[in-house]
């Protein structure tokens, strides 16, 4: 008996216990290797939420960084150019699930489109949407001046002043895209429309101050510069 205790506690000649310290950096490498393992897996939803919250805040504040970086820059030069417009429009919001905001390129400075593309685009796209062109007309030109890279104040964009959230509503990724922006604008346009029963002077108001504005004043609210939008579009109609 006692042999066989022996050789089941025998040992080879050149075999050695592991060491304390060699225990203790084994430890430290299992510690290493299971760290960020366990990070991951302990992560919660509300983490993940958190952090995308504060991606989110942390673009909305570049964004503010540059529109304030313009505004400075025109301050500084002491005059008005059509880069930002004096007519900030607001085309209402989008219901349902919140969007991811829309970054607002800088836009260049660049002249109205040549009036034979005005009027190809303003043909395809009247048709498409059913729409009178002329009407489509007088609200390009009073919201850009047929210019596609018009940006206004409150940060509307492109050649009918598309709002970042009109732009998200409709799938616009680039709105100074002339053709993508009409489409869009022109959809909007439709939808309110067809929500006022075919009033115009109600869808362009809706169009300019928001429909929930035109819902509490049950018609055109006494917002000046709505009622000069209006009334300067409906002006240029040719059967107004």
């Amino acid at each position: 008996m006692k042999s066989h205790q022996a050789a089941l506690v025998a040992r080879p000649a050149s075999y050695r216990f592991p060491s304390l310290k060699h225990c203790k950096i084994t430890a430290s490498l299992v510690a290493l290797l299971v760290a960020p393992v366990w990070a991951q897996t302990s992560r919660t939803p509300d983490d993940a939420l958190a952090q995308q919250r504060n991606a989110t805040a942390v673009m909305q504040e570049s964004l503010a960084a540059q529109r304030a970086a313009i505004e400075r820059q025109l301050g500084q030069t002491g005059s008005e150019s059509f880069f930002v417009l004096p007519r900030a429009a607001s085309l209402g919001t989008v219901t349902g699930s919140v969007a991811a905001p829309i970054a607002v390129p800088l836009a260049p400075e660049c002249d109205p489109l040549p009036t034979s593309q005005v009027e190809s685009l303003l043909g395809e796209t009247a048709e498409r949407e059913g729409l009178s062109a002329d009407l489509l007309r007088s609200v390009m030109k009073q919201e850009s001046g047929f210019r596609p890279c018009a940006v206004s104040s409150q940060g509307a964009m492109g050649l009918m002043q598309l709002m970042p959230s009109t732009s998200a509503q409709f799938g616009i990724q680039n709105p100074f895209d002339a053709a993508s922006n009409l489409d869009a604008g022109a959809r909007f346009l439709k939808q309110l429309l067809n929500k006022y029963g075919g009033d115009i002077p109600k869808a362009l108001a809706a169009y300019n101050a928001g429909p929930a504005k035109v819902d509490d004043a049950g018609g055109v609210p006494a917002i000046p510069e709505t009622m000069d939008y209006v009334r300067q579009i409906l002006s240029a109609l040719p059967f107004h």
